[in-house]
């Protein structure tokens, strides 16, 4: 017996009558004693008269008393204040998934720091989240140098007094082709930027998140940390060193009630990938492994990346979320 309010389920009355719920409380499917012109909560009320009705009362009871207490039970959505007083740094922030998780952290509560080597893009940020009604504050950083991350974390601190959230979007990639044609300059400049920043860059904050009792870190991997991608071979090497160091840096964080977990999106329509999803023979067969035929957008990243700082969360630490409309991952 089970009774629900939109959803195609049914509930036996007096005399064997059934009421089907599937377009709402007033419809019946009953030629018995429930007269179609009456509601069929009065239907169910004086089905009393049994004790199964009364066991179909209680249960209506129940989801009305379930709906005042929360009207959009069935439909939960994110508060719109969950990271209220909350202060979130995001590196490479002005375009892309960078500026998608500012504005899915800001419409939560956050103020977000936004950051990125050209003082033009950082204007163009600000200006755009203000125009959301969002908190922002910008400044210029290339997080590849110990000055700028220094630079970055003080300012937060001296503008916004605190630190909360970290989120770890910068990356680089100044190589395409096959591996063994790489060079050591190459692989410094992808593993300073991708990997090592994105270490240092936490521990400059930690002591702060300490300070505030808690915080948040969230890395920004790759599917190709999980299955690389032909001609991306160090860049891709660097995405699952992410994966590794979101598990290493966990367990030692969580004592000080610091969660640190990672997203590794698919193929998302960015500037920086517009390489791979402007070229429509690498689309079609990109979409044979796709279970949602399509390619990402940087909101879908976004908000889960925003998702992992919230209280829902709470349960989560040292995981990655894999945002890749179905393609499989495994190590």
């Amino acid at each position: 017996m089970d009774v629900f309010v939109g959803r195609e389920t049914r509930c036996r009355g007096t005399a064997g009558s059934v009421l089907d719920t599937s377009q709402g409380l007033g419809a019946s499917s009953s030629s018995g004693s429930f007269n179609p012109g009456r509601s069929a909560i009065t239907f169910f009320l004086e089905s009393l008269k049994t004790q199964r009705g009364r066991h179909c009362t209680v249960m209506l009871r129940s989801v009305f008393r379930c709906l005042r207490i929360n009207p959009v039970a069935g439909h939960r959505s994110m508060s719109q204040s969950s990271l209220a007083g909350k202060v979130a740094i995001v590196t490479a922030s002005t375009d892309g998934i960078g500026l998608a998780a500012a504005q899915a952290l800001g419409k939560r509560g956050a103020h977000v720091v936004v950051s990125s080597r050209r003082q033009a893009n950082v204007d163009k940020a600000v200006a755009l989240l203000q125009s959301q009604s969002i908190q922002v504050t910008g400044t210029t950083c290339n997080v590849g140098k110990g000055e700028d991350r220094e630079k970055l974390v003080k300012m937060t601190l001296d503008q916004c007094g605190g630190i909360d959230i970290l989120v770890s979007n910068a990356a680089v990639n100044p190589f395409f082709g096959s591996i063994m044609d790489s060079t050591e300059e190459v692989w410094d400049k992808i593993l300073d930027v991708n990997v090592k920043s994105a270490f240092l860059m936490t521990k400059l904050v930690v002591p702060h998140m300490e300070k505030r009792g808690g915080g948040n870190v969230v890395f920004v991997s790759s599917v190709g940390g999980y299955q690389p991608m032909q001609g991306l071979g160090p860049y891709c090497v660097s995405k699952t060193a992410l994966l590794g160091l979101t598990r290493a840096l966990a367990p030692d964080l969580a004592q000080s009630n610091i969660r640190v977990n990672c997203v590794a999106p698919g193929v998302i329509k960015t500037r920086f990938s517009s390489a791979l999803w402007q070229n429509e023979d690498l689309v079609d067969e990109l979409k044979k492994q796709l279970s949602i035929k399509r390619i990402g957008e940087p909101e879908e990243i976004g908000g889960v990346i925003a998702f992992l700082c919230t209280e829902e969360a709470s349960y989560i630490t040292g995981e990655t979320i894999t945002v890749t409309g179905g393609i499989g991952c495994r190590l």
